[in-house]
């Protein structure tokens, strides 16, 4: 059986690719303007899966150019009408498609209070492309499966493409123009390890740090449309908090351990919950000891976690084959959802 999921999740390195090709002056021109006038604030604006790939983008701002990034809560704007203060503000806003309302209203409040706009879109032409003063397509062609796959990982392009030019880092620009061949190589990893473990699962914990979190957030959201498990993503800082109460005997844990600062606590972690008797996945670099699930290397470690998601991704689609699911057709969910 071939699926919409699987089709799309494997184009994503040609739909990078002809991301890549596009748009250069622009993410240039913007990576200037925001050199030359230095923003007084940053926020997000996203939902679901593009929340989690603004996520991305705002830890690589923070991490590398010292600038604090705020994810929007959309009620204060759709129901609260809060009055926040525009000037100075730069504004991202991730979709898809381009249509939920209570994303179209912010970035129009945003705009029209002199704020610089800017929007990431797969759908030219949508509301919040028409709303938004700068707009970057993701280049990711038509997406019919519910659960997104090749925008998210588009999504996270645009975001490092951005910090790149605002960061003028021709090292990291090299690295993304590099990113086509090694997704394709992320795609190749196997992981079916991950399919038989998780097979009869029913919950599970996700774990990742620093840029790897964005992607930890994206994997539960997937465990839980497509498979039908009740999938939690936390730092690897914060699951020894609470959480950690509920971790047993075959508790079943996905760890991304992709190269970078986060990388050595994430293995303690791995380490340390197997003794409490977890069944831990470890996904990290192949070689790392431990690790059941390799992940492919990119020109640069800040984007390992794109090619993580891409090696994820036919994994979680066999894993709702397995479980009797059909991937494309997830329970009481449509392709867009418009909220307010």
């Amino acid at each position: 059986m071939t699926t919409r999921m699987l089709e799309e999740c494997l184009s994503a390195p040609a739909a990078v690719a002809r991301q890549l090709a596009a748009d250069q002056n622009a993410y240039a021109a913007l990576g200037e303007s925001l050199r030359n006038v230095p923003p007084g604030s940053l926020l997000t604006v996203a939902r679901g899966s593009s929340d989690h790939a603004a996520h991305y983008m705002a830890y690589l701002m923070m991490a590398r150019l010292g600038r604090l990034v705020t994810s929007l809560p959309m009620s204060l704007v759709t129901l609260y009408q809060s009055k926040i203060e525009c000037q100075g503000l730069v504004s991202f806003a991730f979709s898809q498609s381009g249509q939920s309302p209570d994303l179209v209203a912010p970035q129009k409040f945003f705009r029209a209070g002199g704020a610089r706009t800017v929007a990431f879109v797969n759908a030219a032409g949508s509301p919040l492309a028409e709303a938004s003063e700068h707009v970057f397509g993701l280049h990711a062609g038509p997406e019919q499966s519910v659960a997104a796959t090749k925008s998210y990982i588009a999504q996270l392009v645009a975001g490092a493409r951005v910090v790149a030019a605002w960061q003028g880092d021709e090292d990291l620009a090299a690295a993304i123009q590099q990113l086509p061949s090694a997704l394709e190589e992320a795609a190749r990893q196997d992981w079916s390890v991950a399919v038989e473990a998780l097979k009869d699962a029913d919950r599970l914990f996700v774990i990742g740090r620093g840029t790897s979190l964005a992607i930890a957030q994206e994997a539960a959201l997937k465990f839980k449309e497509t498979c039908s498990i009740q999938a939690e993503a936390f730092s690897g800082a914060e699951v020894k908090h609470g959480p950690m109460a509920l971790v047993e005997e075959g508790y079943p844990l996905l760890v991304f351990a992709p190269r970078g600062p986060a990388q050595a606590g994430l293995l303690a972690l791995a380490e340390e919950m197997r003794g409490r008797g977890a069944r831990v996945l470890l996904a990290a670099p192949a070689g790392t000891p431990g690790a059941e699930l390799p992940l492919a290397c990119t020109g640069n470690e800040d984007l390992d976690p794109i090619a993580a998601v891409q090696s994820f991704y036919p994994m979680v689609e066999a894993l709702a084959r397995a479980r009797g699911l059909n991937p494309d057709q997830p329970r009481h969910l449509a392709k867009v959802t418009k909220t307010h």
